[in-house]
């Protein structure tokens, strides 16, 4: 009986409890049946968002077309009556045929009465604003068409949206003036007109937007004043005028705007002293001004209110006298760039402790002197050099910390002991000579008496005849040779061909260039229409092949185009650029959409419009007003454009025949268009790379390099080479946010390669960490691709051109950045085994290995080496004998060179190296 008792028992249980369920559900389901009937779409706005999804292309998993719109489209917004009253398609993906035809095809939304919000963000609408959005969506509080690719003009209209809160036209090619139509939105809260085209004045009647909360107005054309107005719109929390042509002073109203959080207006041309009046805002965390033409002193007691400052900067301006003492007192204080000025005084000596994970002060190419003090101790990121400070460097200054041009003891890269005394004496002070003893420097005068110093003279003056006479006679032989090969290779073939080392142009009887492969050709007066006569206010800036000015074609297309002046440059070096483009063709290369030749001492070139300008300009920005201060590249858009440029150079280096040699790469030469894609521009110096030539006996007594490593403004480098060096130092400039160092072949950037280099260890991931870009934010498995990318940096910054490796491998370990690093940290003897000729990583880590060898870079700290004979290792167990690291430091003997090089050998040959 028990047996069958139990059984029935929970049979019982379980079906009072699946009713039980049931009932639950049920009454669920009814509910929400019932809402759902509630909010069933109007049968007229069915019938409009259909249209809407027709027009534009949507896919059906977003729209599917049988469901009712309120209930199951994916961005829809009902009110209870099924009314339409909000569409979100921010980020949609169209369909193959609407990818084919994107349009700003959205009438049927004129009849959605009650919309309220309509949000088209990062989607593609190529086309102009109808004029009809101020006339029919009278209902409209928010209008987001951020990243849309709209052209055209802002209509007049949208001034009737009396509702309107919201309004974000960013990141277009929006031309002409900001309509002073605007100010009747006396609603609106949220302006955001940034990175367009715009040009013109900022109307005066913006002064009647009382509740505007956020203006961003920056990168674009905008020139004029700014307006005193401003200063009434007492619920502005965030002002940026930055990176366009406003002219005149900083207007002493803006100090009447107590609730400002953000004010930017850094890279305009304001020339006026900063007014006192600013310490009115006292809840202002970030203030930039930097790149304008701003002077004098800063007023007393500008910071003493600030006491919530975050971020400063008054870089590059012509300010001048001391820091006042409260700045280095704001307690939330990270980020101050005084860079580029003429500040001077001595440091204060006051301890302020605060967070040091991403603080960051820059005083660099100033005035200061004396010693460094405890104030510094608060910063991670210090960059001092180009002052005059003398003394120890102190333990708690950072050991990345940049410290060349100054009168440092126990520094690289510091000036002249006569540099030093001359200006301590300028000032009544006498220069402590380094720390070392001299009876010989007169006190205060930085002078060495006469009779010490004949003796010196004389020998000095032998020994430099000699020389003098020695490299005369070598001057001599290879001039000669010179001479011998250009007769030789001036009898070789016709066309543009390659740019000679030396620069020259080619001969214009020889140039035959294909011009239907070059896209229109252009007349003058079109070119007239599309730059306001080539104006002052669509001028970029002034290259050295060309100046470079902003413009719109008939049709709305938007360029670039460089204006070559025959009288300044040489007068067949765009038939080069011209042969280069009519010979490949790639996606990233700039395209070329025209030219004029109708003139007869000015010759055009066209080329389309990159809306994110370039990598130079792209990696710190204000990107949004949601954001405080400047904002950085994120990570993954930083391997992607890193990815891009090399995809592009490796075009050029190995599937071009003959390969060419692009020789301007830099930051500024990388430009983006509005999804991060690359595009290699400055492309006026492109060459055929040089041939593989065995090098003579002089060049082989002398170790001179094969090919020329300096930049355009030099001689030409014509190997390939030379390209992947100067890539290298883009790869730092990501890993690092070192802005401008890629752009530059000084000694100052040289010593700075130097310091960081030894950061950079194949066998530990936490030293990198020193040197990453402090704004960067990653996780543990992004900091491997750093990491790796730094790693690929290093090869490239071989000083040996013929060691450094393929631009096609660096590609490849780009594209691989987890498995650089992690093939690597498994095991010297896998990656030993598996080395050939032929594998990128082989390449990558050969370049490495051989770069330590020839002593590349600094050893790596030595507390960084554990005993005599091994390396840290980070993420990997146990540690390696140092005879089986190849090439690592330490005392390796001549055998183990030679080992080193046939495990890892060096990809000089291209021919040899088949493709991976």
């Amino acid at each position: 009986m028990v047996r069958f008792r139990k059984p029935n028992l929970l049979f019982i249980v379980e079906f009072m409890f699946f009713w039980w369920v049931l009932l639950r559900f049920g009454s669920t389901f009814v509910l929400v049946v019932g809402q759902q009937q509630q909010r069933i779409t109007l049968p007229s706005e069915r019938i409009a968002l259909i249209q809407l999804r027709s027009s534009l292309g949507l896919r059906a998993k977003d729209w599917p077309i049988k469901p009712d719109p309120c209930t199951f489209w994916r961005g829809i917004q009902c009110n209870n009556n099924g009314s339409v009253i909000g569409i979100n398609i921010s980020g949609f993906r169209r369909t193959r045929f609407g990818v084919l035809n994107p349009q700003f095809a959205v009438d049927s939304i004129g009849n959605l009465t009650n919309l309220v919000s309509f949000n088209a963000s990062s989607f593609e609408l190529p086309g102009q604003i109808p004029n009809w959005f101020g006339q029919r969506l009278g209902r409209l509080q928010v209008l987001d068409l951020h990243s849309c690719s709209i052209k055209g003009f802002i209509p007049l209209s949208l001034g009737n949206l009396s509702r309107l809160n919201t309004l974000i036209l960013s990141q277009n090619n929006l031309s002409g003036i900001v309509p002073s139509t605007l100010s009747q939105l006396v609603s609106l809260s949220i302006l955001d007109l940034s990175h367009n085209l715009l040009n013109g004045s900022i109307p005066d009647s913006f002064a009647s937007l009382m509740n505007l909360s956020s203006l961003d107005l920056s990168s674009n054309f905008l020139s004029g004043s700014i307006p005193r107005g401003i200063g009434v719109l007492q619920n502005l929390r965030t002002l940026n005028f930055s990176n366009n042509r406003f002219v005149s002073d900083v207007p002493p109203q803006l100090g009447d705007l107590t609730g400002l959080i953000d004010l930017d207006l850094s890279f305009n041309s304001l020339g006026s002293t900063l007014p006192s009046d600013l310490k009115g805002l006292r809840s202002l965390r970030t203030l930039a001004v930097g790149n304008n033409k701003l002077f004098g002193s800063l007023p007393d007691g500008l910071f003493a209110d600030l006491t919530g400052l975050e971020i400063l900067g008054l870089n590059d301006n012509n300010f001048s006298g001391d820091i006042p003492d409260a700045l280095w007192s704001i307690p939330r204080l990270q980020i101050v760039d005084v860079s580029g000025n003429k500040f001077t005084g001595m440091l204060p000596n006051v301890t302020l402790k605060g967070n040091q994970t991403f603080s960051s002060l820059n005083l660099s190419n100033n005035e200061y002197y004396g010693g460094l003090t405890s104030v510094l101790q608060r910063y991670s990121s210090l960059d001092l050099s180009g002052n005059y400070f003398e003394g120890k460097v102190p333990s708690y200054v950072n050991d990345v910390a940049f410290l060349n041009v100054n009168c440092l003891q126990n520094a690289t890269g510091q000036r002249t002991e006569e540099e030093c005394s001359s200006f301590y004496t300028s000032k009544g002070l006498v220069f402590d000579n380094f720390g070392i003893p001299s009876t010989n420097v007169i006190p205060g005068s930085g002078q060495v008496p006469k009779k010490s110093n004949h003796r010196r003279t004389i020998i000095l003056a032998a020994v430099l005849g000699g020389v003098g006479l020695l490299l005369l006679l070598i001057f001599l032989l290879l001039l000669f040779i010179c001479a011998r090969r250009n007769r030789g290779t001036r009898q070789i073939g016709n066309g543009v061909g390659p740019i000679p080392p030396s620069g020259a142009a080619p001969p214009s009887p020889g140039v035959s260039i294909n011009f239907s492969s070059l896209g229109e050709g252009l007349t003058y007066q079109q070119l007239l229409d599309a730059t306001n006569n080539f104006g002052d206010t669509n001028l970029i800036k002034n290259g050295h092949s060309g100046d470079l000015f902003r413009g719109v074609l008939e049709g709305g297309i938007h360029v670039v185009i460089k204006r070559i002046n025959l009288n300044s440059v040489k007068r067949e070096s765009y038939l080069v650029e011209l042969d280069f483009f009519s010979k490949v063709s790639h996606p990233r290369l700039v395209p070329l959409l025209g030219y004029c030749l109708d003139q007869e001492n000015e010759k055009y070139l066209v080329y389309k419009y990159m809306p994110n300008v370039d990598l130079s300009s792209s990696l710190y920005r204000k990107i949004s007003t949601d954001t405080e201060g400047l904002q950085s590249l994120d990570w993954i858009t930083r391997l992607k454009i890193a990815i891009g440029a090399a995809e592009g150079l490796s075009y050029l280096h190995h599937e071009c025949t003959p390969p060419f040699v692009h020789r301007d790469v830099q930051a500024s030469s990388i430009l983006l268009d509005d999804k991060f894609e690359v595009r290699l521009g400055s492309l006026s110096e492109v060459g055929v790379q040089e041939g593989d030539t065995q090098p003579g006996v002089i060049t082989r007594l002398l170790r001179l390099p094969q090919g020329s490593e300096q930049g355009p403004s030099g001689s030409q480098a014509s190997i390939c080479a030379y390209d992947v060096y100067c890539f290298g130092k883009v790869l730092l400039e990501l890993v690092t946010g070192k802005l401008g160092m890629s752009a530059s072949n000084d000694a100052g950037v040289k010593e700075w390669i130097d310091q960081t280099l030894p950061y950079i260890n194949v066998y530990d991931k936490e030293l990198v960490m020193k040197i990453v870009d402090p704004s960067l934010i990653y996780d543990e498995d992004l900091l491997e691709e750093v990491w790796a990318m730094a790693i690929v940096a290093r090869s490239c910054l071989n000083p040996k051109p013929s060691r450094r490796p393929l631009m096609r491998y660096i590609l490849k370990a780009l594209e691989n950045p987890l498995k650089v690093v992690r093939e690597e940290n498994a095991g010297s003897g896998r990656l030993r085994t598996t080395s050939s000729r032929g594998s990128w990583n082989a390449s990558v880590f050969g370049s490495w290995r051989q770069s330590l060898d020839v002593g590349a870079a600094p050893a790596v700290p030595a507390s960084r080496i554990e005993g005599t004979g091994s390396l840290k290792r980070s993420g990997t167990s146990g540690s390696q004998n140092s005879g089986q690291v190849v090439g690592g430091v330490g005392d390796n003997s001549s055998s183990q060179q030679r080992q080193s090089r046939e495990i890892f050998p060096e990809p000089a040959d291209v021919h040899d190296i088949e493709t991976p």
